[in-house]
């Protein structure tokens, strides 16, 4: 872990009292499906187990989906979306979008109410939302019925108000510039 010839103690910290966040990681900018996924790496190594729903991603390869498969029983992931709604020459109309949004909310309220899970990460639900592929009062109901101990992570474009006011923690990601600005194709394991 360390460069140093001499070794360093490392010490685990234990909250006194633990408590279940809800994070909101919303913005413009690349890495807010990155940034949950990096907190399911880091909730691997404390043995927590981890559930990612992804509410709009399904129609083109992540990396994620087999990376995560690498964490063994720690951590599942369900690509329930059939692609982003409206772009991309996606094939599917915002009914179709809708009928899988609402499939992927009840799929988190039976994985919320298993206690089978430390994290669960509602990937993407902020556009699903902004999109009208789930209400407002569904995501509020799920974030203030959420099991006291669980950590609930949402990410996407657009969080809306009320659900960045119920959150402990909300991180904004804003672009500086991106690749793409430069007729650089998404590159594997950084893009996707």
């Amino acid at each position: 872990m360390s460069i140093s010839s001499k070794p360093i103690k490392v010490e685990k910290l234990t909250p006194e009292k633990p408590y279940g966040l809800v994070v909101v990681i919303t913005g413009n900018g690349k890495g807010k499906t990155t940034s949950a996924m990096g907190m399911v790496l880091r909730a691997s190594g404390h043995g927590l187990k981890s559930c990612i729903i992804q509410f709009m991603k399904g129609d083109l390869y992540s990396g994620e989906w087999d990376g995560v498969k690498l964490l063994g029983d720690l951590a599942e992931l369900h690509a329930t979306g059939m692609g982003f709604c409206g772009i991309q020459g996606n094939p599917y109309t915002h009914a179709e979008h809708r009928v899988s949004a609402q499939a992927a909310l009840e799929l988190a309220r039976a994985k919320m109410a298993s206690g089978d899970y430390q994290i669960i990460i509602l990937d993407e639900i902020n556009n699903a939302l902004k999109l009208k592929l789930v209400d407002l009062k569904q995501v509020l109901d799920l974030v203030k019925g959420k099991p006291e101990l669980m950590h609930l992570i949402l990410t996407g474009r657009n969080a809306h108000p009320d659900i960045v006011a119920l959150a402990d923690t909300v991180s904004e990601v804003c672009e500086v510039k991106h690749a793409y600005q430069k007729d650089i194709e998404p590159q594997p394991g950084i893009d996707y």
